[in-house]
């Protein structure tokens, strides 16, 4: 139960504020502690700011939905639900200078299939990924442990889609809307374009199921704010009211928001991010390599 669960007690926050907050106090613990022999102009130059820091994580998480498209056997929406929550809780910790997005998205990914119990083998999971499919496997294997770690062992994510088919039900049920399947399309589009928000750290599944549903319904010219009114909130509904459309409102603001279009920026951000990141941590370097080879000496 989502009231009960580590996702409300560790994983909600109050407003946008809190978590931008928190990805600057990342990108600047990775700047001070790579950039200390650095003037701050010069760090300003070579390092990512936090803004582009979560213009390359938001380009990932699309990547990411496009590599969960092709997948094979289909993968159910849910799983790829999960691994971007697990992908949007690491980095309000962790810098993607650090920890590179593309090596981090398919560990939360292979993680969200073995939680959500989508049954791949390792190998055929990374049988879906172009490339060196060995250097995948060790990516994954290495980092496997370390991203529950960062994301506190908080395995299991609540979603909305449980709740929308409630709330589905409770309507064919309790009013008269005549066929409210008729909403699902908008629900879905209205819902997947939240996905790639900080809606799921924001807010309740509960409550971005009732807005998907209220917007769904406007969209198709019906109108349950007696259904919210009186069936939802009951007799002593009112005193909650008011918070119930605020919590409404944030998130079709959300939704509403148009994202820019960062194809450009993202090339230079790229070649910056080569240049900048730890190469401790880069599978293509050969510090990671003498890395690797050091722990494995050291656990022989």
């Amino acid at each position: 139960m989502f009231p009960t669960s580590t996702q409300k007690a560790n994983w909600i926050f109050k407003d946008e504020m809190d978590l931008n907050a928190l990805r600057e106090n990342a990108n600047q613990k990775f700047v001070a502690r790579f950039g200390s022999h650095m003037s701050p102009d010069d760090r300003n130059v070579f390092f990512l700011d936090a803004n582009e820091e979560h213009i390359i994580q938001k380009c990932h998480e699309y990547i990411l939905r496009d590599f969960c498209h092709k997948f094979q056997p289909t993968m159910p929406k849910y799983v790829f639900a999960t691994a971007l929550n697990y992908l949007k809780r690491f980095y309000l910790y962790n810098s993607v200078m650090d920890y590179h997005p593309k090596e981090i998205m398919v560990t939360c990914l292979f993680l969200a299939c073995k939680v959500d119990e989508f049954n791949v083998s390792l190998a055929q999971f990374v049988a879906n990924i172009k490339g060196n499919q060995s250097r995948a496997t060790t990516v994954i294997l290495n980092n496997e442990l370390f991203l529950m770690e960062q994301i506190k062992y908080n395995l299991k994510v609540h979603h909305p889609f449980k709740a929308i088919e409630g709330f589905l039900l409770d309507i064919k049920t309790r009013t008269r809307m005549s066929d409210p399947d008729r909403m699902r399309p908008h629900i879905d589009s209205f819902i997947d374009k939240l996905l790639f928000t900080d809606a799921c750290l924001l807010f309740a599944p509960s409550q971005l199921a009732l807005a998907a549903v209220l917007h769904s319904a406007s969209q198709i010219k019906e109108n349950l704010d007696s259904y919210v009114t009186d069936l939802l909130l009951g007799e002593k509904g009112s005193e909650h009211l008011k918070d119930l459309i605020e919590v409404v409102r944030r998130i079709r603001i959300l939704h509403v928001r148009t994202a820019d279009d960062h194809t450009k920026e993202l090339s230079r951000i790229s070649k910056k991010l080569d240049k900048c990141r730890n190469q401790e941590n880069n599978p293509f370097s050969e510090k990671y390599k003498d890395r690797i080879q050091e722990a494995l000496n050291n656990s022989l």
